[in-house]
């Protein structure tokens, strides 16, 4: 159930416009959606391949994919969680994790879902003690930290991954990221004398005083920093919510591995990791509920570049699905019913 977008959605809604999928979006939804049916129809055998495993799957294995899956789910609360509780807001585990759920229905039941989530949950954070700044901090942060550990991820995945696969794509891409980490840490290192300082600020400014797009990303990153010192001004206990983050990516991969043991499938543990972060960086995208044929999709034709056979790989990803999607949605909205009715119902009981 991660969310790597969260932060992006809720970075709009911030400045106080909560984007709806428009009609090129829907458009773009159909015809992924036409080309999953199509790709159906294509792939009957090994569709029928995969409903005979998926038959003789077995119980325990369905077990523990459920229970790294509720791991994952956990862990995703987490995050928020300490984030309200280094705020001097308090909430239980339970009442977290219900909140955090039903964000997560809400992200997979539209296209460009995660919009729809932030605002809900910045609403429903504002209401429930935390107040408007808490809240955004609260969002934005979240999302960053969950974006942040799936790149790391990402990078660990092609340290591990064999030469074969879609490795040599990606290798480029985590290099320059990783070029670009390393410079950025250390010009901040360099930030600590103040020529460099003084030198950064002048280079800064004159940018800013010619280019609106800089000016617009100088509001909006001193408008994030302010939220994140409210919540926690210290730099260690950060580590915190990226370990949390970290975790939820780690259980939601190990959900995968335990779903294709479950159905006797071998797990092709060199690329699982790379082709994890790439289908969860595709799926970003957020073209269709759920994300429902371009997960499937990509993470299939990924495993069986790594060398799962069709039928295997198509297996392995639907019941995968069913566990990390399909069973979470109706908790989801409950849980967001739940919450829902005791909004409406707080304020009679309150009345004389």
């Amino acid at each position: 159930m991660p969310q790597p977008e969260a932060g992006a959605g809720a970075g709009r809604l911030v400045r106080g416009s909560a984007a709806r999928p428009g009609l090129l979006w829907w458009m773009c939804a159909a015809l992924v959606g036409l080309a999953a049916a199509l790709f159906a129809l294509s792939r009957r055998r090994e569709l029928a391949e995969a409903y005979h495993l998926i038959a003789r799957v077995r119980p325990f294995g369905v077990v523990v994919a459920m229970a790294f899956e509720a791991l994952s789910v956990v862990c995703f609360a987490a995050v928020p969680r300490w984030l309200l509780r280094t705020g001097g807001v308090r909430w239980s585990v339970g009442k977290m994790t219900c909140t955090t759920m039903a964000a997560n229905a809400l992200a997979g039941a539209f296209p460009g879902g995660a919009a729809f989530s932030a605002a809900w949950l910045l609403r429903y954070l504002s209401r429930r003690g935390a107040g408007q700044v808490l809240a955004v901090a609260v969002v934005v942060t979240a999302g960053v930290a969950s974006a942040l550990s799936l790149l790391l991820l990402l990078a660990i995945g092609v340290l591990l991954s064999g030469p074969a696969g879609p490795d040599t794509v990606v290798r480029p891409v985590v290099t320059v990221l990783l070029i670009a980490l390393t410079a950025g840490t250390t010009i901040l290192g360099l930030c600590g004398f103040a020529p460099v300082r003084r030198a950064l600020r002048r280079v800064w400014g004159a940018t800013c005083r010619r280019s609106g797009w800089a000016r617009r990303v100088e509001t909006d990153l001193a408008g994030l920093a302010d939220q994140v010192r409210s919540v926690e001004p210290r730099l260690w206990p950060w580590l915190w919510p990226l370990a949390f983050a970290l975790l939820n990516w780690s259980s939601d991969v190990a959900c995968l591995a335990a779903s294709m043991w479950a159905l006797g499938v071998p797990v092709p543990w060199r690329g699982l990791l790379l082709t994890y972060t790439i289908t969860q960086i595709v799926g970003s995208l957020r073209l269709t509920p759920g994300n429902l044929g371009i997960a499937e999709a990509a993470l299939s034709a990924l495993l069986v570049v790594y060398g799962l056979p069709p039928g295997q790989a198509i297996a392995a990803v639907l019941l995968y699905r069913v566990v990390s999607y399909w069973a979470l949605q109706p908790i989801g909205w409950t849980c967001w019913i739940t919450l829902t009715l005791g909004n409406r119902l707080r304020p009679r009981r309150d009345e004389p």
